[in-house]
């Protein structure tokens, strides 16, 4: 087996030369990076392609990328070294060594809640409703982006001879992600893994597919959301149960990631049977067979701004106390004065 080479050989699959970087002008791109590249703009074209779908203007979704891309980076760059502060704390100049590579994915989501809280605030526009239109975007970047770590050699899991079992070469891979269990069976230089990127890239596959069929028949604004967090926090926990370059919570050998899926997907499902509870007992409105999410009618500036918010007591008090305006007619008649001398 070359250097290069990837194979699945129950399959019957047998790659060659499978690249890690090529060369442009001298200088070495990693295909990892421009397969994120593509990861990341078909995420913007499917939200803003959601956007239009359900009334609203792909515009802000455009302008809201150039902000959740690059702070959705920053949180996943935190996160991973957070959880691999051992090393980092030894080598703090490699915490900017972006391209030794180390991001992590719920990094990156905490990081784009954050952000898109900050942007609608600002634009004045519906958080839930935006997350809910991302959600889109970001599982199609997640299946797409998946497939970097397919070039990177990354992300499999332990040993398997199954039907799936990928073969590669264990000098193209870091050493720290060979377990004694996978360097017990290495034969010629070569190790037999599960594809764990590949089952994560299927898993959001169907994933997003469920969304689509879900699209008009959410109750709320923000389920699309839940759903995603859910789903994916499932397919996230039965995959890192087998990954080999796991994090872990500190002074543990707990996966953070696994522990963080299953925590996604029980608060997701209590949050929307709380909410729908609360739509069928009155105490909240359902969205309507009207509302432009469901239509593709465009959305009014009220509509974008999601529900309106309800006024405080102190805010009600307030109101109560400001004198009642006169109609204006009335108070033109107040100030014209008397003549003083009646007719004659």
């Amino acid at each position: 087996m070359g250097t290069y080479d990837i194979a699945f050989p129950n399959l019957g699959i047998y790659l060659t030369n499978v690249p890690k970087t090529f060369t442009v002008f001298g200088f070495d791109i990693a295909v990892y990076g421009n397969t994120m590249a593509c990861a990341i703009m078909a995420g913007i074209l499917m939200a803003a392609h959601v956007a239009k779908k359900t009334g609203q203007d792909p515009d802000l979704y455009w302008d809201a990328a150039i902000y959740l891309v690059i702070f959705s980076f920053i949180g996943a760059r935190i996160y991973y070294v957070a959880f691999m502060w051992d090393y980092y704390k030894d080598n703090p100049l490699q915490i900017m060594n972006f391209r030794g590579g180390g991001i992590a994915m719920y990094g990156g989501v905490l990081g784009a809640i954050v952000t898109s809280y900050v942007y609608c605030r600002i634009r004045k526009i519906s958080q839930w409703k935006l997350l809910d239109t991302c959600a889109y975007g970001l599982v199609l970047g997640q299946v797409i982006g998946r497939w970097g770590n397919f070039f990177n050699r990354e992300v499999f899991g332990e040993y398997t001879n199954s039907l799936f079992a990928m073969q590669i070469p264990a000098e193209m891979v870091r050493p720290m992600d060979i377990s004694e269990k996978i360097a017990a069976h290495m034969t010629d230089g070569t190790i037999l893994v599960h594809p764990t990127f590949l089952y994560e890239g299927v898993w959001n596959a169907a994933l997003l597919i469920v969304m689509f069929l879900f699209l008009r028949k959410k109750k709320f604004h923000g389920e699309i959301w839940l759903l995603y967090l859910g789903g994916y926090g499932i397919g996230r926990a039965i995959v890192e149960a087998i990954r080999t370059d796991q994090l872990y919570l500190p002074h543990t050998k707990i996966p953070v990631s696994l522990c963080l899926g299953v925590v996604m997907a029980v608060v997701s499902v209590l949050i929307d049977a709380a909410v729908r509870g609360r739509i069928r007992s009155g105490a909240m409105q359902e969205i309507g067979p009207d509302d432009p999410w469901k239509t593709g009618r465009p959305e009014t500036r009220a509509e974008a701004a999601g529900p309106a918010k309800e006024p405080t007591a102190a805010e009600e008090t307030a109101a109560a106390e400001e004198p009642e305006e006169k109609p204006a007619a009335e108070a033109e008649q107040e100030n014209i004065e008397p003549s003083g001398d009646g007719a004659k």
